[in-house]
């Protein structure tokens, strides 16, 4: 079988210590940092930020100006939308108490990993030390700070469970721990008792 090429955009900013997987398209004044691994055949959008050692699974798509910290990690097939922002540090601040500029041994950084297939809707924060479930779905401009289960759907300031979706993205028809999807017929074991849970 022959090498699918990567395509990268002449004024995207790629460090020569990334890892940019078969068939990727990088596309203008997006900025990925050394060790960072782009998974083959994912998409990084227009003015998208790829940090130090962001790990991005197979058939990502990052749409424009999303901004993906250190700490970050993707598994295979998921979507961040338009302007979402992974943040990356448990406690935010330029200077020390004594008004010197913080070092980089400073920091507190936190992880974030987002499972295979799931969706983050434009304009979404995410904050450090979540993990978003498996095909799970968050809505536009949601503020992330808890764990998503697998197949939820969440949204709002704060994030809330909203419902539950398949892998197509449909609401799922609930009963106990099954969901049921009318669009593509399919059944999808939920995590616990859907219909018991009203906020995650």
């Amino acid at each position: 079988m022959d090498r699918i090429e990567s395509s990268i955009h002449p004024t995207a900013e790629v460090s020569l210590q990334a890892s940019i997987g078969e068939g990727c398209r990088v596309w203008r004044l997006a900025h990925i940092r050394e060790r960072a691994v782009i998974g083959a055949g994912s998409i990084i959008g227009a003015g998208v930020y790829v940090g130090a050692g962001v790990r991005l699974g197979r058939n990502c798509k990052v749409q424009n100006n999303a901004l993906l910290y250190e700490g970050v990690e993707l598994e295979d097939g998921v979507f961040v939308g338009p302007q979402v922002c992974f943040t990356n540090d448990y406690l935010p601040r330029a200077v020390n108490p004594d008004l010197s500029l913080k070092a980089a041994a400073d920091w507190e950084g936190g992880r974030i990993l987002v499972r295979e297939g799931a969706s983050v809707g434009a304009q979404s924060v995410v904050v450090t030390g979540v993990t978003i479930g498996s095909w799970a779905l968050v809505g536009a401009g949601s503020i992330v700070s808890r764990d998503v289960p697998d197949h939820a759907l969440v949204f709002g300031q704060p994030a809330r469970l909203r419902g539950w979706v398949c892998f197509c993205g449909r609401r799922l028809s609930v009963d106990n721990r099954a969901g049921w999807c009318a669009h593509c017929q399919r059944q999808v074991a939920l995590p616990y008792d859907a219909a018991a849970s009203a906020t995650i």
